[in-house]
Formats: C-alpha cells, structure tokens, sequence
C-alpha cells in the first residue's frame, strides 16, 4: 500500500493515540483551558534550582503520566521521540536519562511537537516499533535566558512579542484498539520571508504555516470543511489574521473551523502581549484540550499544524532573517 501522498504528505492506516499528558505553569493554569491539562503547577520553578531544571522536571511528568494513561507497560515502548528549544535539546535529552528508552532527538523549534508525533506514528506504522512516546517542552524563563534576555534582567518587548508557553505535552502512539487515529502527517518546507525582528515571530510564521495547510489539502484532495477544527501552532494575534487571509487569497475559507493555539490557551485579560509561542503552545493544546476534546466527540477531524521559527541567537546577532517551517498532523475518530 501507498504510504505517501504527492511529495509531503504520509498517510497512516494503524496508528492510535493510546494515551496523552500535559504538565503546565502557572500562568496557563489560569487560562481558559485550565480543566483540560493534567498537572498545574503554581510557580514556574517546580521545585528545581534552575530554570532549565524547572523545564526538564514538566516533560519528564508528562512522559510519566502519558505512559501511565495509556496503560502500555514501560518495557513495551520502544522509542522515544522528542525536542525543546534550548541547546543541544537538553530538555529531552535530560529527560531521555531519566526515562531510560531508546531515543531519537529532533529539533523544529516550535514545530517540535507535531514533527516528533508524525516520526512517531512512521515507526509503528512502518512496523519498527510497536508503541511510541512522542513529547516536547519549553519554559518562559529558559526561552528568555537563550533566545532574548534573563527574566531579571527585565527588558522591555513590543506589543506584538509573544509569550514562550511554560508546559510539556507527551504521547504515546501504536496499534491499539481504542484511541483516535493518527491519518496523515504533512512535512512542510522552510520558508523565508526575510524578516529579521526575533519580537515578530508570527509574521515571520505564517506563510510557512500557509505553505503546509495548501499542500496538504493539496496532497489529500480535503478541504477546510472536511475538518471541526484546522488549528496552527502559535502565530498567536500578529499571525494569525496574516495566515487567515493568506489561505483565502488562495481559495481557502478558513472561517468556520481555523483557531491557533497561542490564542486559545490564554485569556484576553492575560497579559501575554501578542499570544502564546513555544514548543508547548501546540503541544499542550493538542495532547490536552483538543485530544479530550476528541475523546468527547465534541469533535471529530482536527489538523493541527504546528510551526516553528527556526532562528538562533547567532543568526540574529548577525543580522539574518529568520527561516520557518510547519509540520501538519491530522488527528480523527474513527466512524461509528
């Protein structure tokens, strides 16, 4: 059987979501999706003595608890696939230590969580593996510290900056009986617009997140309405109207299904300036809202395209733009 469609998009005929986790900080544990994530914490320390500790501890708990939820033994996983956005992917490299699994490292900056859960369900589907775990993470503070400035330094940011998600979202995928159905997974290509303010993310954002969407109705022959909801990572208020009208202009009318994340997990009385960003902006909203949200079958297809500004400090010191790239994964029931 013919596992891809056109030249980006694979398609699954296997792979279930056996189980999913969130651990969140505290400014997300005020928001609007509050009752729909796992573990809540009141400061953004989580009893640690770094800010990268902090990080390291909310991934591994969601590894812990999607493992648990999914009641697939721990010596029965055969893979561990997963990123953050701190050098060297320390966060789950760290955490990799802890769980003691063999694991795969990936990078796609805020793109992680779905290019982590596409690889994952490719190896059951392929037959490599029989269950998978899949999870990312980003902290605020350890964000800040890598990419802008220490928290405590207290520098000043533009109305249209965005607010680095504190949280980890996890996964476990294989063959199971029960579970939504992972169906297809659409690679994107980075794009470039030559922006270069590290502050406007969104904008630099969204025409990748536009690139990927096209090309997967494209690849598929769906559309807009085939889906109860169509959601990007977090483009946040900047991008989000951007990626909108960009889709229209090519025959797109996305209006009755398309949300992003960075604007679904906070309130508009937080003072968030743009939105959400991060590695666990998409992650936390999947694996704990939408995922719940699908179990309830208050929905039924989703496509959440996950995307990532893939900058470093280096590259911005020097003056280069900033390339972008999104992974889109289509997240379904099954019919009854």
């Amino acid at each position: 059987m013919k596992k891809f469609l056109g030249q980006s998009t694979w398609e699954f005929s296997e792979v279930k979501i056996l189980g999913s986790a969130t651990a969140v900080g505290p400014l997300e544990g005020e928001g609007p999706l509050k009752n729909d994530f796992d573990v809540i914490h009141e400061d953004l320390h989580i009893g640690q003595d770094t800010w990268e500790k902090a990080e390291r501890k909310l991934l591994e708990e969601a590894f812990d608890l999607a493992i648990k939820k999914s009641g697939v033994p721990k010596d029965k996983i055969n893979l561990m696939v997963a990123g953050d956005l701190l050098n060297q992917i320390i966060s789950a490299s760290f955490s990799a230590n802890y769980l003691q699994l063999p694991f795969l490292g990936v990078y796609g900056a805020c793109s992680t969580s779905m290019e982590s859960l596409a690889i994952a369900a490719s190896f059951v589907e392929a037959g490599f593996a029989d269950n998978v775990v899949a999870g990312c993470s980003s902290h605020n503070a350890t964000a800040e510290k890598q990419y802008r400035y220490p928290t405590e330094y207290g520098s000043q940011k533009p109305p249209y900056a965005q607010w680095t998600v504190t949280g980890a979202g996890a996964t476990v995928v294989g063959k199971g009986l029960v579970g939504s159905r992972v169906k297809y997974a659409t690679i994107g290509k980075v794009v470039d617009m030559g922006i270069t303010d590290p502050f406007d993310m969104g904008s630099a954002m969204a025409p990748a997140a536009v690139e990927t969407i096209a090309k997967h109705f494209n690849d598929t022959g769906r559309t807009p309405n085939d889906y109860d909801l169509i959601v990007t990572g977090d483009l946040a208020g900047v991008g989000y109207p951007i990626a909108k009208q960009m889709l229209l202009e090519r025959g797109y009318d996305m209006s009755k299904v398309y949300n992003d994340c960075g604007l679904m997990i906070y309130s508009s009385t937080q003072k968030v300036f743009a939105g959400g960003s991060g590695c666990a902006s998409s992650a936390v909203v999947t694996y704990g809202h939408i995922l719940k949200q699908l179990k309830e079958r208050k929905l039924n297809k989703v496509l959440v395209v996950a995307t990532g500004a893939l900058l470093s400090p280096i590259t911005f010191q020097q003056s280069e733009s900033i390339p972008c790239i999104a992974h889109a994964v289509a997240i379904e029931n099954e019919e009854e």
